[in-house]
């Protein structure tokens, strides 16, 4: 993103100086302050650079954040207006929905999504999971191996592998105790709230490919 070409006012920030006795000073790393005259010019231009930098990125910031909270009053809005009026809402009960402009060339996407936790069941899951194992030592495919060792390993953040959990739920495995461990699985599921993303597209024609419309720094 080229700063000086862009719409948005900068937000304040610090300056990072003060000035004692008619000298200027200048905040260092320590919490203190030295003489501007005693930094580095090339510090000085690194502060100013990063200064102008953030000072863009906050506004900017700003921005989304606005934008943001203002598609959730306009999608709100629009509910509220079917369920009066029409007694209608759109999407499913969860809240999943698309929005399209008339001409079929615009949406924009409302996804809800349930943050699933796993309560101490899953340990039983795992020593009737390690029984069927042991005992099909000498038969079990490589791969269940593989499916039941990622599943139940934590990753970096400490969590359980929780796609790799749902794929030992679509295995068609007729054990009675592995189906008392997609069972114990199954009890052992929590939701614990949930997130609300929304998501805008974009085509040139009815019959063309949709574009995403990122609002991601990274992905921009």
């Amino acid at each position: 993103m080229d700063v000086k070409a862009s719409v948005y006012p900068p937000a304040e920030i610090p300056t990072g100086r003060r000035s004692v006795n008619g000298v200027e000073e200048i905040g260092d790393p320590k919490g203190g302050w030295i003489p501007v005259s005693l930094a580095k010019p090339q510090h000085l231009l690194e502060d100013d650079l990063v200064r102008k930098v953030m000072g863009h990125a906050i506004a900017l910031s700003n921005q989304v954040a606005r934008f943001k909270e203002h598609t959730f009053d306009d999608l709100g809005a629009f509910e509220a207006l079917l369920a009066q009026e029409y007694e209608s809402t759109v999407g499913g009960a969860k809240g999943n929905k698309t929005l399209t402009t008339h001409d079929g060339l615009f949406k924009v996407s409302v996804q809800v999504s349930d943050n699933i936790v796993f309560g101490p069941e899953l340990q039983i899951a795992k020593g009737l999971v390690d029984e069927c194992l042991n005992e099909w030592a000498q038969g079990s495919r490589d791969e269940i191996r593989a499916i039941v060792t990622r599943a139940f390993n934590t990753d970096k953040a400490g969590q359980i592998n929780r796609s790799e959990i749902f794929m030992l739920l679509r295995l068609e495995i007729t054990d009675a105790r592995w189906l008392r461990a997609m069972k114990a699985i199954r009890d052992a599921m929590r939701v614990e709230g949930s997130k609300t993303y929304v998501r805008w597209h974009r085509r040139d024609t009815v019959d063309g490919a949709w574009q995403a419309v990122t609002i991601d720094l990274a992905k921009a």
